[in-house]
C-alpha cells in the first residue's frame, strides 16, 4: 500500500480543527487577504505567512506591527512599511498567485537568546499502532525567522533546550505530553487520510510553556534524528519507516 502524502497545509489544518482534542493546539490560521492581515496584526501584533504548499521553511514571512509601522522579514532580510496598503502590495509582489496562509505568531521559548521549536516524529509501528518515536529540538539561526535545519537551524536534544525552562521531572512530564499529543494528531489526520504511515509535527512552545502545532509534514525527514547522540532514536525511526516501505533497505545506515 502506498504511503499517503498530503501537501496542502490548509487541508491538514482543517482536519485538525474538526477534533476538540487537536483544535485547541492550532494557532489562529486563515487564508491570506488584506482584510485578514490587518485584522490579525491588530489582534496579535505578529503573524507568520506561509505558502500553502512548500517545505524547509521556504517562502515563510514574519510580520510585526509596532507603533503603527509594519516590519516584514524573509530569511535575513527585513523591510519596514508605514501602512498596511504598502505592506500588502509588497507581499503580493513576492507571493504572486500562490495561496498563502496567515497564522498567529507564537513567541517561542529561547535558548541562549535564539528561538527554538520541536519536531515530533509519529509513525505507524510494525504492529499497526501510532507511536511517537522521536522528539528533537531545532534551534533557529540567530538571524533567521525559521528553525528548519535546511535554513541554518541546529538540531539539539529536547533536554538541552528545556534545561533552563523546566526541572528534570518537568521535562519528563512534558515529553509524555508531547508524545500523547503526537498520537492524537496522527489519529485525527488518519481519519481523513487512511493511508498515512508517518507524520512530523512542528511544535512551538510559548513563553507560558503551552505547545502549539505550527505545521504537520506527511513526509518528514527521518535523518534529522541521526543528529542526536542517542543513536537508538534514529534506529527506531528508520526501522519503523523501513517496515512500512519508506526505504528499500531495512538496514539503518550508521
Amino acid at each position: 500500500m502506498a504511503i499517503q502524502r498530503v501537501t496542502s497545509k490548509w487541508e491538514k489544518t482543517n482536519v485538525l480543527l474538526r477534533n476538540t482534542a487537536t483544535q485547541s493546539l492550532i494557532p489562529h490560521t486563515a487564508k491570506l487577504n488584506k482584510e485578514r492581515l490587518e485584522e490579525m496584526l491588530g489582534r496579535y501584533g505578529m503573524v507568520y505567512l506561509k505558502p500553502n504548499r512548500g517545505t524547509f521553511g521556504q517562502g515563510v514571512i514574519r510580520i510585526e506591527k509596532q507603533e503603527g509601522r509594519y516590519t516584514s522579514q524573509t530569511g535575513t532580510t527585513a523591510r519596514t512599511y508605514s501602512g498596511v496598503d504598502a505592506l500588502y502590495a509588497a507581499l503580493k509582489q513576492s507571493t504572486g498567485r500562490r495561496l498563502y496562509l496567515i497564522q498567529r505568531g507564537i513567541h517561542l521559548l529561547k535558548h541562549r537568546n535564539r528561538r527554538f521549536d520541536f519536531r515530533v516524529m509519529v509513525q505507524m509501528s510494525p504492529s499497526g499502532k501510532w507511536e511517537t518515536t522521536g522528539i528533537i529540538g531545532r534551534l533557529a539561526h540567530p538571524k533567521k525567522i525559521v528553525t528548519n535545519y535546511h535554513s541554518g537551524g541546529t538540531p539539539l536534544p529536547f533536554e538541552r533546550l528545556m534545561s533552563t525552562h523546566l526541572s528534570p521531572s518537568g521535562q519528563a512530564s512534558y515529553l509524555t505530553r508531547l508524545r500523547k499529543m503526537g498520537v492524537q494528531v496522527a489519529q485525527q489526520l488518519q481519519s481523513a487520510y487512511p493511508q498515512l504511515k508517518e507524520i512530523g509535527i512542528d511544535v512551538a512552545v510559548d513563553t507560558k510553556l503551552e505547545p502549539w502545532i505550527l505545521e504537520v509534514n506527511t513526509m518528514p525527514d527521518p535523518y534529522l534524528f541521526r543528529r542526536l547522540k542517542d543513536r537508538s532514536v534514529f534506529r527506531k525511526v528508520y526501522r519503523y519507516a523501513a517496515a512500512y516501505g519508506r526505504f528499500k533497505s531495512k538496514r539503518a545506515s550508521r
